[in-house]
C-alpha cells in the first residue's frame, strides 16, 4: 500500500463548495436595485443561491446564471434545487429540511428519501427533455444546455430512477454498493495510515477544522461522515441505499485504455458541513460549555437551512393552474403527486445553467456584454477567470473568488500562495480587492479599479 494521495482529499468533482453560504449581492460597495445578474463559476451547490434569495429586498429580482464542471453536478443542482421548491402544503419545512439535507450530505438515504428522489428525478428528466424553448420552472432553466448535454442530464436522472442495463448484457448492472466505494476513496487517500484513520480523523478535525474555526463541528460527526460518509441522521432510520446524485464516473488509464469507473469521487476531508454548518446569526447555537460547543454542525445546518427554506416560502408567487392557493395550505397536495408545475414560484427568480464550456465564449455574445453584477468562482475555478472578465463585467461589478482555507491537504503556504495567485488573475482581469469590506480569508472579493 502506498503512502497514499493527499491530493485525493477534496475529490475530482465538487459535490458541496468548501465555504459557507454567501448573500452574494451583500459583498461590495453597492447594493443593487432592480434586476441582479449574478454568475456562478463551479459552485458545486445551491447554498449561495438559496442565501441570496433570503437577501433580498421585495423590490429586488435576481437571475442567477450556473455554469458547472460537469454534468453529474449540474443534475445534483437540480435535484436540490426541486427539493428546496417543493410546497409546504406536500413537504413541511421540518421534513424539508431533513430530506435536503440527507440528500445534500449523506452517502447513503433513506427508503423514503430515494422515494422523492426517484420522483424529483422522473420530473426533472420530463423537463430537461420536452422543454426546449421555454422553461417549465424559472428556477430550473436548462433550455441554454447544448442538446448533447441536456441528453446527458436525462440519461443521469433515468439512471436515478432506475439502473439500466448494460449494453452487452440484458441483466441490470450490480448496484454500486457505496460502503464499498466510500472506503476505496479513504484507503486511496491515507494509503499506510489506514490502519490508524481514526487517529488521521481527529487530527484534521483538531488540529485544521479546529483551528481554522470550525469547533462546532462535532468528534462523533465528523469521524461518522469520514468513515461512512453519513454527515446528517437527523432521526431514528435505516440509512442503507446508495445516494445517487454523489455518484459519477472517472476515467483512469489501465494499461493503456481509458476505462470509466462509476463511484464517489467528491471530497473525503473537508465535509459538508462547511455550507451551512459553520456559521450562524443565532449566537445561542454557538455556544460553549466548559470549552465544548453545545450544539453541532448539523444543529446549525437544520436551523440555517429551515431559515433559507422560510425565506423561499415569503418571496412565493402566485400558483399556476394546478397549484392550490398558497394563501390556504389547508389544501394538501399528495407528496407522491408532486409536479414540477406545483414547485413553488418565486417572485422575480430565475436559475439558468449555461453550457459547461460556455465561460470563455459569453465575451462573444452581445446579450453578456457588460452584463453580470456579480461573478463568483469557486477554489477550483479561479484558474479559468482571465482578461475576458472585463467584457461580462457590468460597471461597478463585484468578483467574489473561494479561497483554499477549508482544501485541509494544503500547507499554510500552499494555501497563501493560491490567494496570491488568485489577486493577480484579479488584476489582471481588471479588478482590485474590495479596501473597505470585512475582508475575510474565505473568500476574496474585488471590485472594478476605477478608470
Amino acid at each position: 500500500m502506498s503512502a497514499g494521495r493527499e491530493s485525493e482529499g477534496p475529490g475530482s468533482v465538487s459535490w458541496w463548495g468548501f465555504s459557507p453560504a454567501r448573500d452574494l449581492l451583500s459583498l461590495g460597495p453597492v447594493r443593487y436595485e432592480g434586476e441582479a445578474n449574478v454568475l456562478l463559476i463551479g459552485s458545486g451547490d445551491p447554498r449561495h443561491i438559496l442565501k441570496t434569495i433570503a437577501g433580498l429586498q421585495d423590490t429586488q429580482s435576481l437571475h442567477v446564471w450556473v455554469i458547472e464542471t460537469s454534468m453529474e453536478v449540474v443534475a445534483r443542482q437540480l435535484l436540490l434545487l426541486y427539493l428546496a421548491l417543493i410546497p409546504q402544503e406536500s413537504m413541511g419545512i421540518n421534513e424539508k429540511t431533513e430530506v435536503f439535507l440527507e440528500v445534500f450530505g449523506n452517502s447513503e438515504i433513506r427508503s423514503q428519501t430515494e422515494e422523492t428522489v426517484r420522483r424529483a428525478a422522473s420530473q426533472l428528466s420530463s423537463s430537461v427533455t420536452e422543454t426546449l424553448e421555454a422553461a417549465s420552472h424559472a428556477c430550473l432553466n436548462t433550455t441554454l444546455l447544448k442538446f448533447k448535454e441536456r441528453d446527458e442530464l436525462a440519461t443521469i436522472f433515468k439512471l436515478w430512477i432506475q439502473p439500466r442495463p448494460s449494453s452487452s448484457s440484458s441483466e441490470p448492472p450490480a448496484p454500486i454498493l457505496m460502503p464499498k466505494v466510500w472506503d476505496y476513496r479513504v484507503r486511496q487517500h491515507l494509503g499506510t495510515r489506514y490502519d490508524s484513520k481514526k487517529a488521521c480523523f481527529d487530527w484534521d478535525l483538531t488540529m485544521k477544522l479546529h483551528q481554522k474555526g470550525c469547533g462546532v463541528i462535532n468528534k462523533q460527526q465528523y469521524a461518522r461522515w469520514r468513515e461512512q460518509g453519513l454527515a446528517f441522521e437527523m432521526r431514528e432510520g435505516v440509512y442503507q441505499i446508495a445516494n445517487p446524485s454523489l455518484l459519477s464516473s472517472r476515467v483512469f488509464s489501465r494499461k493503456g485504455e481509458k476505462v470509466a469507473f462509476r463511484g464517489y469521487w467528491g471530497d473525503i476531508v473537508s465535509s459538508p458541513y462547511l455550507s451551512f454548518g459553520i456559521e450562524t446569526d443565532d449566537k445561542s447555537l454557538l455556544k460553549t460549555q466548559n470549552g465544548q460547543h453545545i450544539k453541532t454542525a448539523q444543529d446549525i445546518s437544520i436551523a440555517n437551512v429551515q431559515g433559507l427554506f422560510q425565506c423561499l416560502s415569503s418571496r412565493r408567487g402566485c400558483p399556476t393552474t394546478s397549484q392550490s392557493d398558497s394563501e390556504a395550505p389547508s389544501t394538501q397536495i399528495d407528496q407522491k403527486s408532486v409536479t414540477i408545475n406545483d414547485l413553488m414560484r418565486l417572485n422575480g427568480i430565475s436559475v439558468t445553467f449555461l453550457p459547461l464550456d460556455s465561460l470563455h465564449k459569453l465575451p462573444e455574445k452581445q446579450k453578456y456584454s457588460h452584463y453580470f453584477n456579480t461573478i463568483y468562482a469557486s477554489v477550483s475555478c479561479a484558474h479559468q477567470l482571465g482578461p475576458m472578465m472585463r467584457q461580462i463585467a457590468a460597471p461597478d461589478a463585484v468578483l467574489v473568488v473561494e479561497l483554499a482555507k477549508y482544501i485541509l491537504d494544503l500547507s499554510k503556504e500552499q494555501e497563501g500562495g493560491f490567494a496570491k495567485k488568485v489577486a493577480s488573475i484579479a488584476l489582471e482581469a481588471g479588478f482590485e480587492p474590495w479596501r473597505e469590506g470585512n475582508s475575510d480569508d474565505v473568500h476574496c472579493v474585488f471590485t472594478q479599479q476605477k478608470k
